[in-house]
């Protein structure tokens, strides 16, 4: 890993805690609220691609754990993993692997659908698929009734997926995918 790589890990990680400083929306009838921050961990593998995306949402789970509240509503500890958004929260390391791999994949021909369609399969679909879960699991509810819930998140998940597409289009010059391409 390049120093390079090592520095975008540690932004990104440092992004995805700034972005949980906008105050997190309840919802009332699910109990895990909207948040920013799965536009950074979009952004991260858009951007960073699966080995330095996955770093730093490593990193910053590992920090948030550790006690630094980096989680929207200023959470942080061992105890984010036994709260409704753990799933979420653990779901973001494999989101963001997958949308870096099929973002390295498609990225000699990389068009804005494609960026869009992998941050809504990876971004928004699979985190939903693998929070709703144990969201349910950890409130003794019904896993059905979960995912039902979780479906009032896809509206804005799907804007921040186009955002995320947008911004690491404009800022493909200096992705370290890139830089990957142009070393071999």
């Amino acid at each position: 890993m390049t120093t390079k790589e090592m520095v975008y890990a540690a932004l990104f990680a440092a992004l995805i805690g700034v972005l949980g400083l906008i105050p997190p929306i309840p919802l009332g009838f699910i109990p895990v609220p909207v948040t920013a921050q799965t536009l950074g961990v979009m952004l991260a593998g858009c951007f960073l691609g699966k080995k330095t995306g996955t770093i730093s949402v490593a990193l910053f789970i590992v920090l948030t754990v550790l006690g630094i509240p980096m989680l929207s509503g200023g959470r942080g500890g061992l105890s984010v993993l036994m709260q409704p958004t753990a799933g979420y929260l653990l779901s973001w390391p494999v989101a963001v692997f997958c949308i870096g791999y099929f973002t390295e994949k498609a990225w000699p021909k990389l068009k804005a659908w494609k960026l869009i369609a992998i941050n809504v399969v990876f971004g928004v679909l699979l985190i939903s698929l693998i929070g709703a879960p144990v969201m349910a699991l950890i409130t003794h509810t019904p896993v059905w009734t979960g995912l039902v819930g979780a479906t009032a998140f896809l509206p804005g998940d799907c804007i921040k997926a186009v955002v995320a597409a947008v911004i690491a289009l404009q800022l493909k010059a200096i992705s370290p995918i890139e830089d990957k391409l142009h070393r071999r």
